[in-house]
């Protein structure tokens, strides 16, 4: 039958009502993302086992000895035996399986075929990955992976075993593509199949382990690729679990993404269910947990919990919200209508969430209500975690209902619940502006209340609906505020803002710094990924040589090392010519030498580039100049010394093409081609509008600051004219410190090429997210330098020299300079 609204409707049928209850799953495949996980860390296992098995090939080949020594132990025959044995059955076991569950499920035959061609694909793909391995390590691979993976049969040394073993991976792709429940019978027998592989000596345990591996990620590749039968229930099953649970439903309706509407007999009230299933579960699972780690609110990771305690714990909240005195949705029951999803069916309240509520209905009674309902949650420590406008839900009598409790806690903590607060203020501010959000608040919470999840108001601690809604309300604004004729609109691109300044009229004394919501930030994990790769590429560069490049360091000439700390030490010098050059107001000078020598400290704790313009910045505003002016004149410094690192880079091009006669040939191509790829990003960029907005937000401000204090600067030449000295000469010191350290080690690739190297590891260096641009500067600068025709060993002591004159040396001075620089409040 169909509903009021048009939407079709399972209703039960016969005297008793009980419904002709069919299949337990719906028809639909569905990719699961739990699938995509298991597929990804399939691959990076198995590539993992083979590195492993090249890398560490004497732990390897001892492991493989150890089990041949074992398995001598047992009599060949035997073996052999034991061997045909189980292979005989490990062929035989995904018939059994398929049989057995076809004869124990007549009534949904189509599902369980379904499942067995799944399974069947994935052992296909599983045998022909197996194969193609084994056809690779026997005809391409390094002899040291064959003979890691491998072993010489015990009856036959001129044979070897094959690197993955046997049936084992399409077997275990076939069970565990297809689902299958029975778990004793078939892993006794692949337990039994391995033993009887290293008894014989034809199998090694790198070849069962790259099976199961291979099997298991077939599987979930081909889970992932094809889909899996729809696990949620039938409209159908879901009325037999309430049915089982106490209730009278006689029809349900889809009401959006896994809820139903469903009536009752007998003028029993309506209800609204929800399903829990494990592909939504698993869907939220990376996100969920990134958020647990990454944020001090976070909800606990529940997408890693079983149904039942996600089901009791949804329960469990909204019986204390109950309990509370909190108008909310009431559990009318709960079910596990089949294994693989629950479900949980509220008493239905009519009504209308926030947003789709009139503006003119928004009064401050109401506003009022709102802030009534989160106080009981309050005094109860009940965190809701989602006050978003979905779960404000008005009534027609105009009172508001607290819903979605899913993702709530009891017993929260302070900060939580103040969470709670901030994101109540954001929600009421984006219908009503700031001031009616504030006050309404002020007036049921109390100004104490509010003031204290004022340091809650960020982005970060919202909700992603919330978040995006704030840039929706700022995009609008600015649309507003470029049309003349139009007033400035209530959702400024401030709006936060404006919330902690209506706070801070209620109560002046009220905190105002942030409280730091973040365990960890992606840019950590960036760097700490950036170390990793620098890491190697330092590895790689030390294996790869045949000279010692620390007993070259050690074994340096003297005076051109003297000379190498002597330009290393002026580049502080002349980088704070270019930095105080480039500033108006008056500075001390000794003072800006000494901030430059502590960004040599800064460098350890942040990525190249990033911690001097944050230093160069703080030590403007000690100084007493606005910080908008600090930054404009870092700015300057910045695009300037820009300007001079891609003119210096022609130069020396040109240099060292005239130093072997084709100066021309080598740099004007160069120039030409470089010119070349920028117009064509430009126009690449201007073509596409995301990324046309993208370049003129980042372009504001040199439009707004930077040029028009660039403007101020040209009215003072001789300040410029040292601005532009110092930074030209800081690349010239760090260029002659590097040719100094290449002499040093009695080399002498010449003073123009190593001009052109600098400036290319430099720049690598200056994007690399590792502190100080460790490994990216270093295997660039030994790239570079090997690219003029250096040995490879001398270049690579060469740049290990200069990078203990430049980034190890002056750590030490640095945090001298710097905590002297705080003492006398410069920093």
């Amino acid at each position: 039958m169909a509903d009021a609204t048009g939407n079709t409707a399972i209703s039960t049928t016969g005297d008793t009502g009980d419904p002709p209850f069919p299949g337990i799953s719906g028809t639909g495949r569905v990719r699961q993302p739990a699938a995509l996980i298991r597929l990804l860390a399939g691959l990076a296992a198995t590539a993992l086992a083979l590195l492993c098995a090249d890398y560490a090939r004497a732990t390897t080949s001892g492991l493989a000895e150890d089990v041949a020594a074992a398995a001598a132990l047992v009599p060949h025959p035997l073996g052999g035996v034991a061997t045909g044995l189980t292979t005989a059955a490990l062929l035989l076991l995904p018939g059994y399986s398929a049989a057995r569950r076809l004869l124990r499920a007549p009534a949904d035959r189509r599902h369980v075929l379904q499942q067995l061609s799944d399974g069947v694909l994935a052992a296909v793909l599983a045998y022909g990955a197996a194969l193609a391995l084994d056809l690779w390590i026997d005809g391409s691979a390094p002899f040291s992976l064959v003979s890691a993976l491998t072993q010489p049969l015990p009856g036959d040394p001129l044979a070897r075993t094959a690197p993955v073993y046997g049936y084992l991976a399409p077997v275990l792709a076939f069970l565990t593509a297809s689902a299958a429940r029975e778990r004793r019978v078939p892993w006794t027998l692949l337990a039994l199949s391995a033993l009887a592989g290293l008894a014989s000596g034809t199998a090694t345990p790198t070849a069962l382990l790259l099976g199961v591996l291979i099997g298991w990620t077939a599987a979930h590749g081909t889970r992932w690729a094809v889909g899996t039968p729809d696990p949620r229930p039938r409209p159908a099953l879901l009325l037999h679990g309430l049915r089982e649970a106490g209730l009278r439903p006689v029809s349900a309706v889809p009401a959006g993404p896994d809820r139903y509407l469903v009536r009752q007999q007998d003028g029993r009230p309506e209800l609204d269910v929800r399903l829990l299933d494990r592909q939504a579960v698993t869907a939220a699972l990376v996100q969920r947990a990134w958020r647990r780690m990454r944020l001090r609110t976070a909800p606990h990771p529940r997408a890693l919990c079983s149904l039942r305690n996600g089901l009791e714990h949804e329960a469990l909240v909204s019986y204390a919200a109950v309990a509370a005195g909190v108008r909310t949705r009431r559990i009318a029951a709960t079910t596990e209508p089949c294994p693989d999803t629950a479900a949980v069916a509220y008493e239905r309240l009519p009504g209308r969430t926030l947003d789709e509520l009139a503006d003119e209905e928004l009064t401050d009674a109401l506003l009022a209500d709102a802030w009534g309902q989160l106080a009981l949650l309050q005094r109860r420590a009940i965190a809701h975690r989602a006050l978003d406008p979905s779960a404000l839900l008005v009534d027609g009598a105009g009172a508001v209902h607290l819903v979605d409790l899913a993702d709530g806690d009891i017993a929260a903590g302070e900060l939580v619940l103040h969470s709670d607060v901030a994101q109540l203020l954001t929600t009421l501010a984006l219908r009503t502006g700031a001031e009616r959000s504030v006050r309404s608040a002020v007036t049921v919470l109390g100004p104490d209340a509010v003031a204290a999840a004022m340091p809650l108001l960020q982005p970060i601690a919202l909700t992603p609906g919330t978040r995006h809604a704030l840039k929706r309300a700022a995009r609008a604004a600015q649309a507003a505020q470029a049309a003349p004729a139009t007033p400035p609109a209530e959702g400024t691109p401030d709006l936060l803002e404006q919330i902690r300044a209506e706070v801070l009229r209620s109560r002046p004394q009220a905190p105002v710094r942030p409280v730091r919501l973040e365990r960890l930030r992606p840019r950590t994990l960036l760097a700490v990924g950036g170390g990793v790769v620098a890491g190697w590429l330092l590895l790689s560069q030390f294996v790869a040589t045949d000279r010692n490049p620390f007993a070259a360091v050690a074994d340096a000439d003297p005076f051109w090392l003297s000379l190498a700390l002597l330009t290393a030490a002026a580049s502080h010098v002349m980088g704070a010519m270019g930095f105080v050059g480039f500033v108006p107001e008056r500075l001390d000078f000794r003072n800006a030498v000494l901030a430059q020598v502590a960004g040599s400290f800064v460098k350890l704790v942040s990525p190249g580039g990033v911690g001097g313009v944050a230093l160069n910045t703080r030590f403007l505003q000690r100084a007493g100049i606005p910080t908008a002016q600090a930054l404009s004149s870092v700015g300057v410094g910045q695009l300037l010394g820009l300007a001079l690192h891609v003119l210096q880079l022609v130069a020396f091009i040109y240099l060292t093409g005239a130093e072997t006669g084709d100066s021309e040939r080598r740099a004007l191509p160069l120039v030409t081609v470089g010119l070349a790829v920028a117009v064509a990003l430009l126009a690449a960029v201007s073509a596409i509008a995301p990324a046309r907005r993208w370049l003129v937000a980042r372009l504001r401000p040199l439009t707004a600051e930077v040029l028009p204090r660039l403007v101020e600067l040209l009215r003072n030449p001789g300040r410029l004219a040292v601005g532009f000295t110092g930074q030209l000469m800081v690349s010239i010191a760090l260029i002659a410190c590097l040719y100094c350290c290449t002499r040093a080690v009695g080399e002498d690739p010449g003073f123009a090429a190593v001009g052109v190297v600098f400036l290319i590891g430099n720049a690598a260096g200056n994007a690399a997210p590792t502190p100080g641009g460790a490994g990216f500067v270093d295997t660039a600068l030994a790239g570079g330098l090997v690219a003029t025709s250096m040995e490879h060993g001398a270049a690579l002591a060469a740049v290990t020299l200069y990078r203990l004159l430049t980034l190890v040396l002056p750590v030490l001075p640095g945090w001298a300079a710097f905590s002297w620089l705080q003492r006398r409040g410069a920093l």
